[in-house]
Formats: C-alpha cells, structure tokens, sequence
C-alpha cells in the first residue's frame, strides 16, 4: 500500500491524520509501516513525512462506523513515535478525540441533527464512550467559532466532550494499587486511571519547581532519568506492565496553583514535556486532587460545591475539568472544552 485519504485536522492542541479503517491496511503490521512511512518516523525532524518532529503532532485517529448499541463511531488512537519506529495503541488521546465527531459526520459516518449534532463516540483504546457536540449549520460541521483553548491560537467552533466511565479505563481501577499514595523510589505519588493512565507527584519532591517552562524541563537530563526510573517501577503496580516501551503511564508534576486555578502541573508523555496537558491527562490530575491524602490534593485550591471546576494549569495556560461527583463522593462524569479545525482532505502518500 502506498497512498490512501486521510483528512489533517488539528484536535485540541493536538495535530494528526484521519483516516476511515477500511482505508488503512487490516494486518497491523502492514499498517504501522505506512504510517511510520507516512509521517516520518524513525527521524526526530519527520522530515521525510507529515509528522512535525514532536510527539503532539505525529498523532492517528482511525474511525469506523459503530456496530455497538448506542454508538455512533468507534474510534482507535494511534501514537507514531517520532524517532522510534513504534506504533502504539497502548493510549488513547481527548485531544484528537475532539476532532472524531467532525471527521465521522464530513466523512457520512453520522448524519447531521440540526444546527448541532452529539456523536457518541466509543473510544477502542480504553473501552470508554464519550460524547462530542458538534455545531453543523447547514448539515456539516462548522470550524469557525468563538471558543478558545489554551495551546492553540486564535477561536473555533467549540466541541464540549463529556467522559463517561473512564475511571480503570486502562489500569482496571481508579486507584489500581487500591491505595491513594504509594511510595516509589522515596517519592509520594499516586498511581491514578481516570481515562489516562498517570503518575501524580509534587514537583519538590524530585527537585523541580514545577513551574518551569517546556524548553528547561526537556533539557534536564538529571530530572528526566529521576522522573523514568520512578516510570519503570509504577507500570507493573498499575497493570501495565514493562512499560519501558510504551507511552504510558503518563508523569505529572504538581505544585500550587500560580494562576489561580486549581492545580499546577508539568508532564512529561512521558519522556518529552508536554507544551500544555493531554486531556484525559488533566482528567486524571483533577480527578488526583480530590483524593484524600494525595499529593496533589496537598498542593490543590478545590473549589466547594458539585459540580466541582477544576482549572489545571500548564505551561501554556489552563484546562478546566468539570468532574461531577457521586452519593460517595466519587468521581461520576467528567467534561470539557476543545476545539477542532479541518487543516486538510486528500490522499497521503507513504
């Protein structure tokens, strides 16, 4: 195979290539080689290939359409490293998530509603649903709006997405230690899966401030081999296994609010710092904060009330997180906002 559509859209602060499933090769091998081929990879410029030379814009969402009751579009994210040859499910990603539901109605996976469509949208990775709201005058999705996120310029149309049941989505349970802090390498951390595998610490505790920029954190050799080594050890306590090769469980570096959010964070996805969170990142982060006894509920301002706002700093802004709660005082549902803008619709050679 050597060419196939795709459409380039920007997801979030994320950055990738649609593809339908049945344009794609069915044998995964077969197909890991020419997306390798298509973006790039292994070159850490991509230069031979879409990919942007980083990890947030060297990125794959393969839809297809929903045999699953209640379920528009079923959606599998795929993560192209960019100077390894690895293609690895082993993640899913909110960021390109927000572009599923445009793509699935521009592609007549879903018909549009009205002025605006819900996608529902089961996520092949973890085995989750969510539900993207689309704004489609006229029957087609719109991309100009007055919405705004941190990490990408300028306004679009908004795409709220609501989670349901991301909690172990990956790890098998929320806490899949079933304690809310575990001691690894002397550093406190909570080992945490609400859609997003992470590793939640204070910033302090392994020498960083967390409030440093992207560009001083990728430069930190010392900090990186710290920050691995506590990664290595928690992949096996959170089920995932010898995670030396894989994108996941995420690290994250919490300290103070210094904006006045709820949370600041710096991660690392997971060997390169992020320029702002993932979404299902600040998910599980938020989600971190309202454990008690956790690290990141030491160093978060919770807002009162439930539904609970919780503004995640990062580098380049914020994200909120609206976590609705349980009778017990669980996290039930989580939402947010993203964006998503049509970049490009063609074929792409490989």
């Amino acid at each position: 195979m050597t060419s196939a559509p795709c459409m380039w859209m920007r997801g979030g602060t994320s950055k990738g290539g649609f593809f339908l499933a049945a344009d794609l090769p069915a044998e995964t091998e077969a197909r890991d080689a020419f997306l390798l081929r298509a973006m790039g990879s292994p070159d850490p410029r991509q230069i031979d290939g879409m990919g942007g030379g980083d990890p947030l814009t060297s990125k794959v969402a393969v839809v297809s359409k929903s045999e699953r009751k209640g379920v528009d579009v079923d959606y599998l994210f795929l993560q192209v490293f960019v100077d390894q040859a690895i293609v690895t499910d082993a993640q899913n990603c909110g960021n390109m998530l927000a572009g599923v539901g445009p793509f699935a109605i521009e592609r007549s996976l879903v018909a549009a509603t009205g002025d605006e469509t819900k996608v529902a949208i089961f996520m092949v990775n973890t085995s989750q649903v969510a539900v993207a709201t689309c704004r489609t005058p006229g029957g087609l999705p719109t991309y100009e709006g007055e919405a705004r996120i941190d990490g990408a310029p300028g306004t679009a149309s908004p795409v709220p997405l609501e989670f349901r049941d991301t909690a172990g989505s990956s790890c098998g349970a929320l806490l899949p230690t079933g304690r809310p802090v575990d001691m690894i390498d002397g550093v406190a951390c909570t080992l945490i899966d609400n859609g997003m595998p992470c590793v939640v610490f204070k910033a302090t505790d392994v020498g960083a401030t967390g409030y440093e920029d992207r560009d001083t954190l990728d430069s930190w050799t010392s900090l990186k081999t710290r920050i691995e080594a506590i990664r290595l050890k928690a992949g096996p306590m959170m089920n995932l296994g010898d995670v030396k090769d894989k994108s996941v469980p995420k690290m994250m570096l919490v300290a103070p609010p210094a904006q006045g959010g709820a949370v600041t964070v710096r991660s690392f996805i997971p060997h390169r710092a992020h320029a702002t969170i993932g979404v299902l990142g600040a998910v599980s982060v938020a989600t971190a904060c309202l454990v008690e006894g956790s690290p990141a509920a030491e160093v978060a301002v919770i807002p009162e009330g439930s539904p609970k706002t919780l503004s995640v700093e990062h580098p380049t802004g914020e994200m909120s997180c609206v976590l609705t709660l349980d009778a017990k005082g669980q996290v039930a549902t989580s939402a947010l906002l993203r964006t998503a803008r049509k970049l490009m619709d063609g074929t792409i050679f490989a």
